[in-house]
């Protein structure tokens, strides 16, 4: 187990260094190393104040299941999950309040990832914000809800390292496993839209900003 943390520690540091670099994931997706390494700190500071009025929350799937991330939204829109299905909405199901907004910190780093991978003019309304303790997962899936697909997806790691699963059109390919580490951005879009992924059972680990826990921000165009 120990040297099994080492590794993973070298590892950490090692695409750490890469940070700046961009890598190609097939065409129309793209992963920035450290693009968001440096605002790291505001929107972690941002995911706070959202969360304070819409609490992080773990939402039934339609079949009944619990899922082990944890979630809530910023934005005009909102992604929810019960058991009436998978959708957006303006309101959070708990407070019946609108959603927070969409900070100014978050807008302006999905806007100049998505320009960097090859998307200009990306304006997200909706951002989904997850929070993986160690175990958490999520199971290969395709972003459809939206209502139009034309728009790409930015997804920002921070705190934690985590497996990305990158797959192909169907649920059957075979998926590629990208380490990523706090302050990596994958932006995904054009041919690569709508390929199934998921993330891996994230390890036991701490991160000095975000304690025993990955944030996620899945910033997406909705309505």
């Amino acid at each position: 187990m120990t040297l099994n943390l080492f590794a993973a520690d070298e590892e950490a540091a090692l695409l750490q260094q890469q940070a700046g670099t961009r890598e190609a994931l097939a065409p129309g997706a793209v992963l920035l190393r450290g693009f968001a390494l440096d605002g790291a700190p505001a929107l972690l500071q941002a995911v706070d104040g959202i969360a304070a009025h819409a609490p992080f929350r773990h939402l039934e799937t339609p079949g009944g299941q619990r899922m082990s991330v944890a979630m809530t939204n910023s934005g005009p829109l909102g992604w929810i999950s019960d058991r009436s299905g998978y959708r957006y909405g303006r309101a959070d199901p708990l407070s019946g309040r609108p959603w927070p907004p969409l900070p100014a910190v978050f807008a302006t780093l999905a806007r100049t990832a998505a320009e960097a991978a090859g998307f200009a003019g990306f304006a997200p309304d909706a951002c989904l914000i997850n929070r993986y303790a160690p175990g958490a997962r999520l199971s290969l899936h395709q972003d459809k809800d939206e209502r139009d697909h034309g728009h790409p997806i930015v997804s920002v790691s921070l705190g934690l390292p985590a497996v990305f699963l990158f797959g192909g059109d169907a649920r059957a390919d075979k998926a590629q496993r990208i380490p990523l580490v706090h302050g990596d951005v994958v932006v995904w879009g054009g041919p690569a839209r709508l390929r199934y992924h998921g993330v891996m059972p994230l390890a036991e680990a701490e991160h000095p900003l975000t304690g025993a826990c990955r944030i996620n921000l899945t910033f997406r165009k909705a309505g």
